[in-house]
């Protein structure tokens, strides 16, 4: 049996633990000021102890188990030795309005100060419910029933709820796509595409997996299957490698599934809440699912929160009297005053600065930019897609950057070295630019680029401008700066 790793201890004044009525001793507790001046040595140690030390093996070969976040401002992180960061990972797309936004910020410190309520299951809240209104007010149609909670996952779990008893009991079966992500909690794990999440889990079997954006598989499956009552995409994949399909496609989607009775659900936790240039993506083509979920920025960066939306039709179907009214009511920390304030505060935000069209404007320049590099380094860069502040920067197989005559070698490795070229540069990137970039689940060469939607075009040109240099290196010495970069 191995030995229980050594407790990290932290420096304190020596003080005679407490004891508390009834004879209790106060455990060795580590204090909210100790926890903020934590060495990074001591960090690294609970984390690998108390966390994931799985994780951090995939940390440390990035590099980015030597930075402390000490503080956030904007489009920044400041570590440690009170070097900037900038974002371009966003939280995958929770910080909309950057790190801790000053009208956030205020909002939160009044809503404390004035001791509002924050948990108000006997009573209505009025926080939950001007939420609920204006997330109505904003989505288009008929989507107008919220359900509020606290991740995505949560959102898409009530979702896929509202959607099965609004089919009804004889169309049980739900098609999804490949490549898909909706989250880690169970049922909708079952219609997450990929061996790593779905393990060895028993997952629910009433599912059908077709090809993401192929409405050919999708009508064939509704024409084969009647029992067939949901239809759950991603509007654009990011797990996939920030994958789209073009405004017909779901134009047929919400045609057949009005020809068939199939309940549309749009998982819009990512790409939902302003990122793609339009408040929800699938605005872009101009049709409405029957069910929504927004999440991460939906939180302002500075809470958990996350909502599913539905057609009133289909959430009076499913919950419209009083004997089910309860079956899926809001948990505990669903509509929590403060996480409610937060989201109010943060639509309107959006609207009051513009972030939405910003997102439009510096997405464009953006990608013009990054096809420019494209264009520059055609043996390193196979790809440049998005819409908005969510784009995805794929890269070649390594062995189509090497020199033709290593390629043949090299090629019969490329499947293990998948992600390990988008790995260098994001290390890189973060070593020598002070630049943080995302990767994807699925498509390991693929670079996932949300930053903030407050980004300017500054920002922009900053992180081209460290890529480009970055790629200039060659791919010979950028391999060799990473292994070199793993012994300092």
């Amino acid at each position: 049996m191995l030995d229980k790793p050594a407790r990290v201890t932290v420096d304190a004044p020596a003080l005679d633990a407490p004891v508390l009525g009834g004879g209790i001793k106060k455990p060795d507790l580590i204090t909210v000021e100790q926890a903020k001046t934590m060495s990074l040595a001591d960090m690294t140690t609970l984390f690998k102890d108390h966390l994931n030390p799985g994780q951090l093996h995939f940390m440390k070969l990035l590099g980015f188990n030597k930075v402390k976040v000490e503080s956030a401002e904007g489009m920044y992180y400041t570590d440690q030795n009170g070097r900037k960061i900038l974002d371009f990972f966003g939280g995958f797309g929770s910080l909309a309005f950057g790190h801790n936004h000053p009208r956030i910020i205020s909002a939160r410190k009044k809503f404390q100060d004035e001791n509002r309520h924050e948990i108000a299951i006997a009573f209505m809240s009025q926080y939950a419910s001007a939420l609920a209104k204006n997330l109505a007010a904003i989505a288009p149609g008929d989507l107008d029933m919220v359900f509020l909670g606290s991740s995505g996952s949560e959102a898409m779990e009530a979702a896929l709820k509202v959607a099965e008893r609004a089919a009804g009991p004889k169309r049980p079966r739900i098609v999804y796509a490949e490549n898909s992500f909706h989250g880690k909690t169970k049922g909708v794990l079952s219609i997450t595409d990929g061996p790593l999440y779905r393990g060895e889990f028993k997952l629910l079997d009433n599912n059908v997996k077709v090809p993401f954006g192929d409405i050919d598989a999708i009508r064939n499956a509704f024409e084969r299957d009647p029992t067939i009552g949901v239809l759950v995409l991603e509007t654009v994949q990011g797990g996939g490698g920030i994958i789209s399909a073009p405004p017909e496609f779901w134009r047929e989607v919400r045609a057949l599934c009005d020809k068939h009775g199939v309940i549309w659900v749009a998982d819009e936790v990512q790409c939902g809440m302003g990122r793609s240039g339009r408040f929800f993506a699938f605005e872009h083509a101009g049709v409405v699912p029957d069910v929504t979920a927004l999440a991460k920025s939906l939180g302002g960066g500075k809470s958990a929160m996350a909502a599913m939306i539905a057609k009133r039709d289909v959430y009076m179907k499913a919950y419209g009297t009083k004997n089910t009214a309860m079956i899926h009511a809001q948990a505990t920390f669903g509509g929590i005053g403060e996480a409610c304030i937060t989201a109010i505060e943060g639509l309107n935000i959006m609207y009051d600065e513009d972030l939405i069209e910003n997102a439009a404007v510096q997405g464009d320049y953006l990608l013009e930019r990054l096809n420019a590099l494209k264009a520059k380094y055609p043996k390193i860069i196979k790809d440049v897609r998005g819409q908005g502040l969510m784009v995805g920067l794929e890269f070649q197989d390594f062995s189509q950057t090497l020199p033709m005559v290593l390629r043949p070698v090299v090629g019969v490795l490329d499947d293990k070295l998948k992600g390990s070229l988008s790995g260098f540069i994001g290390a890189l990137l973060l070593k020598d630019y002070d630049t943080l970039v995302a990767f994807t689940e699925y498509n390991r060469n693929v670079i996932r680029l949300e930053p903030p939607l407050i980004c300017e075009r500054q920002h922009v040109d900053r992180f081209v401008d460290a890529l480009d240099d970055l790629l200039g290196r060659g791919i010979v010495r950028i391999v060799k700066d990473f292994i070199g970069s793993q012994f300092n």
